[in-house]
């Protein structure tokens, strides 16, 4: 009786054999949405982020405070002392004087456009802010499917150390009863081990994935629901290059805090034009206090102060500054701000073309990711039938040993290879939609709907039906 290494037996031989790997109780899973939550509420870049966008949007009053009244009030108390000649004498007082002074601007150009490009920079920060946001929803779904990606590689990596300890058993039984020589049984054993290899090197991986989330969520896990093989493989809607683009153009948000940081420059630039403008202010001043404190003097004795009275005294006028020369530090500081715009402008049309190019790419990836994943569940029935069509052979004497190992590396490898197309085509969609600036929680909740919460990667990390349709495909071969 022929004893095939069908790709369902070595699956369930995997499961079999690392039943001591089971995964977390369902009441201890982590979803996309909890695992985004957390992010949202514990990740360090993006408290980071706010903190620096609260602290940004200060400029604004700090700047709006130039245009507004200057009001200061102070006291100073002093003691006097004044000696006479004629007649010889010494005269002691103290005085304690009030005042209080205000200031109103009325035209300071430069102020008002410091306002302005303040602002603009309040703006910037906050789509800057937001644009972080939304990066982390596209972060939560990377460190989320990194996790799938990196349990369904162990688990089929399993599932082929399964395979080919199968095979090893099978050599060293053929060798045993003379079917074969010694070096099937060699070619086995490498196969095996290597094999072997592999399945630790994609435990480590697995660990290395549960901590980047971890990391960005700063929350232990220990298991997370599986995406479902039903989650739909959709071209993008809409199917056009040309209007991602234009959505891009229009809503992707670094693209918007380049134009406001463009506008932060034109208004500095002015700012520092304005140098050379004459400014007006309204000033008005209140002084009480002795009268010889505040420099009133005898009448009659001109040198002589006024002792024994307090007195009030009241102006209101304005100041007219006219700049005429600075060192030349005002027309240097416009140059700069000339080329500080040069620079914003350059940098905002560098990011435009990169905006545009990322669109397109991921665009076109997400295209290629839907025909891929199809190509690659037929690969794996292409495979599988490959496989057991080569071990009959092998079983008749029409193939040998190398043959058999090859077409399994070949399934395994086709099997991974279509799990990375599902995950490529889930986190290329995201991709493109951040791209577009359309990325937005509701994106994880949809992807959540796909979402199993008893999925057992050795069990569920490739569906049945493409496993019966390679024995299906065979026996109609046969």
């Amino acid at each position: 009786m022929l004893r095939r290494l069908s790709l369902a037996v070595a699956v369930t031989a995997a499961s079999t054999a690392t039943a001591w790997a089971d995964p977390a109780p369902l009441s201890v899973r982590t979803d996309l949405m909890s695992v985004y939550q957390e992010a949202a509420a514990n990740n360090a870049d993006l408290a980071a982020a706010r903190a620096d966008f609260q602290a940004r949007r200060e400029g604004v009053p700090q700047a709006r405070a130039g245009l507004l009244p200057n009001l200061s009030a102070g006291a100073q108390v002093q003691d006097t002392r004044t000696a006479l000649e004629q007649p010889a004498a010494t005269l002691s007082r103290s005085g304690t004087v009030y005042q209080a002074n205000l200031s109103q601007p009325l035209f300071r150009a430069d102020r008002w456009f410091q306002l302005q490009a303040a602002e603009a920079v309040s703006e910037q920060a906050a789509l800057e802010l937001s644009a972080t946001e939304q990066n982390l929803i596209l972060q939560s779904a990377e460190a989320y499917f990194s996790v799938l990606r990196a349990q369904d590689n162990l688990a089929s990596t399993k599932a082929e150390e399964a395979a080919f300890n199968r095979q090893l058993d099978q050599a060293n039984e053929r060798f045993d009863v003379g079917l074969s020589d010694k070096t099937d049984v060699l070619q086995a054993q490498a196969g095996f081990d290597t094999a072997r290899a592999n399945r630790i090197i994609a435990q480590r991986q697995v660990d290395d994935a549960f901590e980047t989330l971890i990391t960005l969520t700063n929350r232990e896990y220990r298991s997370v629901e599986g995406i479902q093989h039903s989650l739909p493989i959709l071209t993008p809607m809409p199917n056009d290059a040309t209007a991602w683009v234009n959505t891009a153009a229009a809503q992707n948000l670094n693209l918007q805090a380049s134009n406001f940081a463009v506008n932060a420059a034109e208004e500095t630039l002015r700012q520092r034009k304005a140098g050379h403008a004459p400014t007006l202010d309204a000033v008005a001043s209140y002084q009480r206090g002795d009268n010889d404190s505040l420099g009133f003097t005898n009448s009659g004795r001109p040198n002589e102060p006024i002792y024994g009275s307090d007195v009030s005294q009241r102006s209101i006028g304005l100041e007219l500054n006219i700049p005429l020369y600075s060192g030349g530090l005002t027309s240097s500081q416009a140059r700069e701000a000339y080329q500080r715009l040069s620079q914003s402008e350059q940098r905002r049309e560098g990011l435009r073309r990169e905006v545009v190019q990322n669109t397109r790419n991921l665009y076109r990836a997400v295209n290629t990711d839907v025909e891929t994943v199809q190509a690659r569940r037929q690969s794996i029935i292409s495979n599988q039938s490959a496989l057991e069509a080569t071990e009959i052979g092998y079983q008749v004497g029409t193939r040998n040993i190398v043959d058999v190992l090859d077409a399994q590396r070949q399934l395994y490898s086709a099997v991974r290879n279509y799990n990375d197309a599902r995950y490529d085509y889930i986190l290329n969609n995201l991709r493109l939609k951040q791209a577009a600036g359309t990325l937005s929680p509701a994106d994880l909740e949809a992807l959540g709907a796909y979402l199993k919460p008893d999925y057992t990667p050795d069990r569920d990390f490739l569906p049945t039906d493409l496993a019966k349709a390679g024995e299906a495909r065979l026996q109609g071969e046969e």
